[in-house]
């Protein structure tokens, strides 16, 4: 099979696959909506940064400790089997902080986020069952990232949408028929990456698995190295985190809890957006750690380019649905039928999603330059897009338009960090 092949299988799965995990919340918003109103999906959003920080720390363990897999593996270096064993042991001590959070003091987590009384006393329990399951969100990622690298990315595609499908499904049960709220909607989210790690455990029965569980103690040098490739994908996570606080502080202080309500719709299927992306960056990057490996620069190239049309071609087609069908995706979650939110969320989608037209190539871009091991360029991509630019227009653009500088933000930086990005890939060639 060609690489031109290649990429597409690989990539049109993981982007299928990651489509489903973004499910995880908007099936949440949707029900949660039904059940709460404008309230629960204020509540909901106000607890997504916590999700993508627990998120930003399985993506950054699972994917650099697979990226140092298939790297070392194309190379046969038997030392390539050392990094699932450490990945998943680390990610299990990381994890500890945060279930102990969700044990005693999740309050604490939603009044930090910017919660009131009313919203910390309807997601208390919503947010500790989430944060006690955070080792398998965390796991969730190595098992998935391994079981791509290793070449079967069908069955990560597969393990990913079943369990998407599972919480979609009990969203329902537990929060209606089992009458059980809001905690059971955290309980079908938590008992969903358990469903997709269990699927994905298939592959290391097969004759054809290459990745071997080593005894060994946690290697802080081990979880260093594979953290030096994964940060671009803790950034992509954590600047999901940050846009979503600042915006959410920024929105309070304008307009309130309603403007929080819109943005929770906007950031619901930016979620599915940024998923799309994600699911090119690292779709491609096992073939071109597997190129650069290989010391194959042809392909390593090739497979930028693929990656870079793919990215812009896509953002294009999700502008026009987005453009095209404002009114009808606002009401998804538009429960009470709250104009003044409905209005706030249809001005914030059609401004906001311009910025997927560079973000998705800032995204790709990111994740190349992680896979060919150059660690210092994807960091400052992602930290200039994730961290940086996104809260500096923010808070220049929101003091400036007031709300619409809020929505504008994303967009303005996206478009900042294209400039820097073109910079650094032209810097050095693709496969030194």
């Amino acid at each position: 099979m060609n690489v031109t092949k290649q990429y597409f299988r690989y990539v049109s799965q993981n982007i299928f696959g990651l489509i489903g995990t973004s499910c995880y919340i908007l099936a949440d918003t949707y029900f949660i909506a039904q059940a709460a109103g404008t309230d629960g999906v204020a509540m909901l959003n106000l607890c997504l940064p916590i999700y993508n920080f627990i998120f930003a720390f399985g993506s950054m363990i699972g994917l650099g400790s697979a990226t140092r897999y298939a790297i070392l593996k194309a190379q046969n270096d038997e030392r390539a089997h050392r990094y699932f064993s450490n990945g998943l042991m680390c990610a299990i001590l990381i994890a500890v902080p945060f279930m102990l959070v969700g044990a005693f003091c999740p309050d604490a987590v939603l009044r930090l986020m910017g919660g009131d009384a009313a919203i910390v006393a309807l997601g208390l329990q919503y947010t500790r069952i989430f944060l006690l399951f955070t080792p398998f969100f965390m796991c969730n990622y190595i098992v998935s990232a391994f079981t791509r690298n290793d070449g079967d990315p069908s069955l990560a595609m597969v393990a990913t949408l079943s369990g998407s499908l599972f919480n979609v499904v009990f969203d329902y049960i537990f929060i209606f028929p089992m009458g059980w709220g809001l905690p059971g909607a955290a309980l079908a989210t938590a008992i969903s990456p358990v469903i997709s790690i269990s699927i994905c455990s298939l592959h290391f029965r097969k004759p054809t698995n290459g990745v071997q569980f080593v005894r060994q103690r946690p290697s802080a040098r081990l979880l260093l190295q594979s953290c030096q490739l994964g940060i671009s994908g803790f950034v992509g996570e954590m600047s999901s985190a940050v846009t979503t606080t600042v915006f959410n502080l920024l929105l309070l202080r304008l307009a309130g809890n309603v403007a929080v309500a819109a943005y929770g719709v906007v950031a619901n299927f930016a979620l599915v957006a940024t998923a799309i992306f994600n699911g090119v960056s690292q779709g491609a990057q096992p073939l071109v750690s597997q190129c650069y490996g290989k010391r194959d620069r042809a392909g390593v190239r090739k497979l930028l380019g693929l990656g870079s049309g793919t990215a812009l071609a896509l953002a294009a087609a999700l502008y026009l649905v987005v453009f095209g069908f404002t009114d009808a995706l606002v009401a998804i979650f538009n429960s009470e039928n709250s104009a003044l939110m409905a209005r706030y969320a249809f001005t914030g989608m059609r401004i906001y999603f311009i910025g997927y037209l560079f973000a998705g190539f800032n995204i790709v871009s990111s994740g190349y330059l992680s896979a060919v091991n150059r660690p210092t360029e994807a960091s400052i991509t992602s930290i200039s897009r994730g961290v940086v630019a996104i809260v500096a227009c923010s808070l220049v653009l929101s003091a400036l338009f007031g709300m619409n500088g809020v929505w504008a933000a994303f967009p303005a930086s996206e478009a900042m960090t294209v400039v820097l990005t073109l910079f650094l890939l032209r810097g050095k060639r693709a496969a030194d």
